[in-house]
């Protein structure tokens, strides 16, 4: 691909205000120039609350870390799409050359009963941390670390194990779904624990445990849209879920054992 070089646009933002979580809130339009098409959409961000900040009025609050796509922290509906137009990104890589000069761009947080609104773009996603602490760990003592050829594992239950291990727990599935359904990452964390030797030991008491978690947190239920995986920017598969399906039943099938 030939490199054109970097264009400048104008666009018209139209971003989520709103000033904490029992406030009202409501869409502000804001007129930006000068934006380079080299520029993230963070970058971007960055332009217009140092305008802001200048002009003596409230930045935009957003959620941000690494800005590499390894963390996710960040993620926003960019014109009704988790974290942009860009499939398997996130919103700090996405860039502005995806946008045209005079383009309108709406920008919202994510949009769920379970992550309520902080600030303006930041939402509150500790209900993930819960599901985590209540069965997304291996307790059991291991001792010191053992030799890489101690425990064999099968090669296509390394790669299972990897693919659902690259969850980043950003949210997108839960706000790109009709239901705020957290089942993607649920299952994405359940499948990777249950394809490694070292998951066994708790299978069974995970899933059930995580799945209650899940449940009490509001979550909504699934209903195979398939949403949540076009929009998840390290590319989990919908298999996890029928894998968290799978396990939920075995482990309730057999919890007298």
């Amino acid at each position: 691909m030939s490199h054109t070089g970097s264009k400048i646009l104008n666009l018209n933002l139209q971003i989520w205000r709103q000033a904490g979580p029992d406030q009202p809130g409501a869409l502000k339009a804001y007129q930006l120039s000068g934006i380079s098409t080299d520029m993230s959409f963070l970058e971007m961000l960055d332009i217009l609350n140092e305008q802001l900040i200048a002009k003596g009025e409230e930045p935009v609050a957003f959620d941000h870390d690494c800005r590499e796509g390894i963390c996710g922290t960040c993620g926003v509906m960019i014109n009704g799409q988790a974290h942009g137009p860009d499939n398997a990104t996130t919103t700090c890589q996405l860039h502005m050359r995806r946008f045209n000069d005079g383009d309108t761009i709406v920008i919202e947080p994510w949009r769920a009963k379970a992550f309520p609104v902080v600030r303006d773009l930041v939402v509150n996603r500790s209900a993930f941390d819960r599901i985590i602490q209540s069965g997304g760990y291996v307790s059991v003592n291991t001792g010191g670390a053992p030799d890489a050829n101690a425990i064999p594992v099968a090669g296509h239950k390394q790669q299972e194990a990897m693919a659902a291990a690259a969850c980043i727990g950003c949210g997108a599935c839960v706000a790109s779904c009709k239901n705020a359904s957290a089942m993607l990452f649920v299952s994405a964390k359940v499948s990777h624990l249950a394809s490694l030797p070292q998951g066994q030991t708790e299978r069974s008491k995970r899933v059930v445990s995580m799945v209650a978690t899940m449940d009490k947190e509001q979550f909504g239920n699934c209903t195979n849209t398939g949403e949540c995986e076009a929009a998840c920017p390290a590319g989990i598969k919908l298999t996890n879920i029928a894998q968290l399906n799978r396990e939920y039943m075995k482990a309730v099938l057999f919890s007298g054992e």
